[in-house]
C-alpha cells in the first residue's frame, strides 16, 4: 500500500482530503503544520508528499527545502495545495524542485489523477538507477517515447582493471559511463603530487556527467577501486536526452545539487575536522556508500592509500587513528579489511 503524507493546516480540508485518499487505498498520515510535516516525513518516508503552501510554523516552500537536503526524501514527489495562483508563485514551487500543483478548490478526482500520475513516475525513478532498463523505462514513462532503446541497447562495456584510469583530469568528455560493476573514485592531484578523493562511484551510479553538462573539460581523475564494467553512452546520445526529456534533465540537476552538498560538506570537514573525525567521516562514507543493503558483516576493502585520500590525511597518520578505532572496539581489522563494529559511535565522535 503506497503512503502518501498531507500536510495541511486547515483541518476540514486536511480531513476531507485524506478520507477521498484513503478511500483510493492509500495509507494516509496527516500533520497539521510544516514542522510537524517534516517530521513524519523523515519518520514514516512517505511516497509522495501533498503539502499546504501557506502554514504556520514553516510553510510549504520551507517543507520542500528541508525535505531535499535529506537522502531519504529527496527524490520524494512534491505537490503543492495552494490557493494562489499568481505565476510567481507557481515559478517559485517549480524552481525548488516541487512537481506539481492542485489549486483550491479541487474536486477528488483531479486530487487522486496528479496523486496517481506521481506515483507512477516515482516507481520508475525508483528503477533509473537500478539498471539500464530501468533507465529504458524512466523515458517511456517520461516522454511517451522509448529514447533509450537505441541508447542502452548494443552498447559497449568497457571494462577495467583494479587502478585502470577510466578518465584524467583536462581531457576533453566525449560520453557519459555508467557503472554496471565495481566501484570507481575520482580525485583530484595538486602541483606537489598531493591527491584528494573527491567523489565515489558504485553500480548504478553515472560517472563524467558534471564535465558533459557544464561543456569542460574533466576537472578530476577517474580511476577503477577494484574490477569495474562500466557501459559507454556517446555525448551526442546524452545531450539529446537532457534536451528532450523534462525527468531526466531535472534528474540530472539533483544529481548536481547532490554534488555541491557533498562537496561542501567534504570541505568543512577538511578544513574544520580533527584527525580522528576524518578519519571516522570517511570510514562512514565508505561504508554508506557501498553498503547499501546494510549487510552487519560488511566489511571495506580498499587500501590504505585510497583510504587517506579520502579522508584528506597522510597514510602514516591514518594507519595510526585506525589502530586506536581498533583499540577502542570502533572497527575490527582482518587481513587489512575494516569491519565497523560501533557506527553510531564513529559518525558521532567529538571533534
Amino acid at each position: 500500500m503506497k503512503k502518501i503524507l498531507l500536510i495541511e493546516d486547515n483541518e476540514d480540508i486536511r480531513e476531507n482530503t485524506a478520507e477521498i485518499l484513503e478511500m483510493s487505498n492509500y495509507r494516509v498520515f496527516t500533520a497539521k503544520d510544516g514542522k510537524e510535516g517534516v517530521e513524519v516525513a523523515l519518520r514514516e518516508i512517505p511516497d509522495l508528499i501533498i503539502c499546504d503552501i501557506m502554514m504556520p510554523e514553516l510553510d510549504g516552500y520551507g517543507v520542500l527545502h528541508i525535505l531535499q537536503r535529506n537522502n531519504d526524501t529527496r527524490n520524494t514527489p512534491f505537490i503543492f495545495l495552494t490557493a494562489k495562483t499568481e505565476r510567481m508563485d507557481f515559478r517559485k514551487g517549480m524552481e525548488l524542485g516541487a512537481d506539481d500543483y492542485i489549486t483550491k478548490p479541487f474536486n477528488g478526482t483531479e486530487l487522486l489523477n496528479a496523486a496517481e500520475s506521481r506515483l507512477k513516475k516515482v516507481d520508475l525513478l525508483k528503477e533509473e538507477f537500478s539498471g539500464l532498463k530501468g533507465l529504458q523505462d524512466l523515458m517511456k514513462a517520461s516522454d511517451g517515447k522509448d529514447m533509450l532503446k537505441e541508447l542502452a541497447g548494443g552498447r559497449n562495456v568497457n571494462k577495467y582493471k583494479k587502478k585502470q584510469l577510466i578518465f584524467t583530469e583536462g581531457n576533453r568528455p566525449n560520453c557519459l559511463f555508467y557503472v554496471t560493476k565495481g566501484k570507481v573514485k575520482t580525485s583530484k592531484t595538486n602541483d606537489d603530487g598531493k591527491g584528494l578523493v573527491v567523489g565515489l562511484y558504485n553500480e548504478g551510479d553515472f560517472l563524467g556527467h558534471i564535465a558533459l553538462l557544464e561543456n569542460t573539460n574533466y576537472k578530476e581523475t577517474a580511476e577503477a577501486i577494484e574490477e569495474t564494467e562500466l557501459a559507454v553512452i556517446p555525448r551526442e546520445d546524452f545531450e539529446v536526452l537532457i534536451n528532450n526529456s523534462h525527468e531526466v534533465s531535472r534528474k540530472f540537476i539533483q544529481l548536481l545539487a547532490s554534488n555541491i552538498s557533498e562537496k561542501e560538506n567534504q570541505l568543512l570537514g577538511l578544513a574544520y575536522n580533527s584527525l580522528r573525525k576524518k578519519v571516522a567521516d570517511a570510514l562512514i562514507a565508505i561504508y554508506r556508500k557501498y553498503n547499501a543493503t546494510q549487510n552487519e558483516g560488511f566489511t571495506i576493502d580498499i587500501s590504505r592509500e585510497n583510504l587517506a585520500t579520502i579522508a584528506g590525511t597522510a597514510t602514516e597518520s591514518l594507519i595510526r587513528t585506525l589502530g586506536d578505532f581498533k583499540n577502542e572496539k570502533l572497527i575490527e581489522i582482518n587481513d587489512g579489511s575494516i569491519t565497523i563494529l560501533n557506527e553510531k559511535k564513529l559518525e558521532n565522535l567529538v571533534n
